[in-house]
């Protein structure tokens, strides 16, 4: 077994031994992790590694001592002896099995029954695929024969008939080519009343042959147009203009899936570290997630008190102000950075994240109507309240009377802790739908 067989098989046990993946989000450490690469504890598991035994000195054959001299024991090591050795003062090695967001993004899809198809926005690239559209003209190369053919055997299936039994009928008794055509027409039979005409002149002679059409109906059976072409053969297929179709290649859009998510996090002094935890569980996962879903992920981060700005990832999850909260000041900024992002190029999230307590009347009179006006895939609030809902954290209850719990492209999620968190990011995740273009 080589060393890439020895890889993969630590691979594999490492995959097996794991953290579970919800239990990594709700509980893990997620700090130790990067925004390309996930980092999720695994449950001892050490690499093979060759080791010399410590108290393999001496004996026979080694040493400085002379042949037929008594082996003495091996030197005593610390422990050796059952008392304690001094404890070490270096940290113990951890392994991790390392898996990118687009791997972490699949794991997740299985964990939570998730299956989020991401829409293709800028076009790339346009290439010719399979010849399967149809046009009524081009080079004689791409002429579809074999739709032709069908058409025009479909045309002779409904055209043809039995003209033996039809010129039987022509014989019967004191019977007139209209008489013939009106009884032909009242079988379906498609023949013309011209057909009709030349048919009955040229059996005059036996004219009287039957006494009536029901005489000749009891002592000949008429013959089904596929049984005379099974006995017979196809002596012609005919053919129409109408029927010609030419073959011209489908023109496939290569599309990028490019994605912005906008992460909204209220740092005003009600937001304690509890609740900044939650934030921080919930919305990184989210954003791996995503990462891994499309081919181009870019993220923007603001905080909000009263006022909003833009920070970075490293203090988006850090960062407390002790002011008071708007929280229609975070999207206003978010309708000016989204700019940059144009919505017909862009699939977007907005994810925005707190204890529900905003200034009062700031939901219905201005939240609302940015989250309505701002074009996204989805707009997301979370809501942590460790303690449960304080008396005036009233945002979350606002947005779902607004928006109802059914809206494809509005989630209102309640994180209250660790144990919340999946929940949360299941229903983020599984709520929207198909947005417009």
């Amino acid at each position: 077994m080589g060393l890439r067989e020895d890889l993969e098989r630590f691979r594999e046990v490492g995959e097996a031994r794991r953290e579970d993946l919800a239990e990594f989000i709700s509980y893990g450490d997620l700090g130790s992790s990067r925004p390309d690469e996930v980092r999720i504890p695994v449950k001892i598991v050490d690499l093979p590694a060759f080791e010399y035994d410590r108290r393999d000195r001496g004996g026979v054959g080694q040493g400085d001592a002379e042949v037929g001299q008594p082996v003495g024991q091996p030197r005593p090591q610390p422990g050796d002896d059952g008392e304690e050795s001094d404890p070490g003062d270096e940290g113990g090695d951890h392994e991790y099995y390392e898996m990118d967001p687009e791997e972490f993004a699949q794991e997740l899809d299985e964990e939570l029954g998730l299956d989020l198809d991401p829409k293709g926005k800028t076009v790339v690239e346009e290439t010719e695929g399979p010849f399967t559209d149809m046009t009524r003209s081009g080079p004689d190369s791409t002429l579809d024969f074999e739709r032709m053919f069908k058409e025009g055997l479909k045309r002779k299936l409904a055209t043809d008939f039995d003209e033996e039994f039809l010129r039987e009928v022509c014989k019967v008794s004191g019977i007139t080519p209209r008489e013939v055509f009106e009884w032909a027409r009242g079988e379906s039979l498609p023949v013309s009343f011209a057909w009709v005409e030349e048919a009955h002149a040229e059996v005059e002679d036996e004219r009287g042959a039957w006494g009536s059409i029901e005489e000749l109906e009891a002592e000949i059976d008429r013959e089904p147009i596929q049984a005379k072409i099974r006995r017979e053969g196809i002596g012609h297929v005919p053919f129409r203009r109408e029927d010609e179709r030419y073959r011209y290649p489908e023109i496939v859009e290569e599309r990028e899936k490019n994605v912005v998510v906008v992460n909204i996090r209220d740092v005003s002094g009600s937001m304690r570290e509890k609740k900044r935890e939650l934030v921080e569980r919930t919305f990184t996962p989210l954003d791996w997630y995503l990462t891994g879903k499309y081919d181009t992920a870019e993220f923007v981060y603001i905080a909000h008190d009263a006022d909003a700005w833009q920070v970075s990832r490293e203090e988006f999850f850090g960062i407390r102000s002790g002011g008071g909260t708007r929280i229609s000041s975070a999207y206003e900024l978010a309708a000016t950075l989204l700019e940059e992002y144009p919505w017909s190029d862009w699939n977007r999230y907005v994810f925005a994240a707190g204890d529900s307590e905003n200034s009062s009347n700031d939901t219905g009179e201005r939240v609302i109507p940015l989250m309505e006006e701002i074009p996204a895939n989805l707009h997301a609030y979370v809501e942590t309240q460790p303690s449960g809902n304080a008396i005036n954290a009233t945002h979350a209850e606002e947005l779902e009377r607004h928006f109802g719990r059914d809206a494809e492209d509005v989630a209102i999620a309640y994180v209250n802790g660790a144990e919340d968190v999946t929940d949360a990011i299941y229903e983020i995740l599984s709520t929207e739908g198909d947005s417009d273009e």
